[in-house]
């Protein structure tokens, strides 16, 4: 009985869904900035999206499947599910723009 169970607790720990846990990411956004986009996001992982600015704020990328409303002094979270290269801008404030890039799984 003891082999079939150890063989089975093997295939668990090599098994690709354990090795590629969703992780998260924080970003501010103060002073009218967003701030540095995190590397080596992944389809599953999720962002943080830090308002620290006394104004609404959005994190807004269509094309990548979010659009997080930020209300001064809030943190909302949303889930990557794409990959690719996105804008990430504000719908109130049209100055602020970066890019996020997904990696592939």
């Amino acid at each position: 009985m003891r082999a079939p169970l150890a063989g089975l607790a093997v295939l668990l720990l090599l098994s690709p869904a354990s090795a590629a846990a969703p992780r998260t990411f924080k970003v501010v956004i103060d002073q009218m900035k967003f701030g540095a986009m995190p590397a080596a996001v992944r389809p599953g992982d999720r962002i943080a999206w830090v308002n620290r600015d006394l104004f609404r704020h959005t994190a807004t990328a269509k094309a990548a499947g979010f659009d997080v409303d930020l209300p001064a002094g809030t943190t909302r979270v949303s889930t990557v599910t794409r990959s690719g290269t996105f804008t990430v801008a504000c719908r109130y404030h049209p100055g602020m723009r970066t890019q996020l890039t997904v990696a592939a799984k």
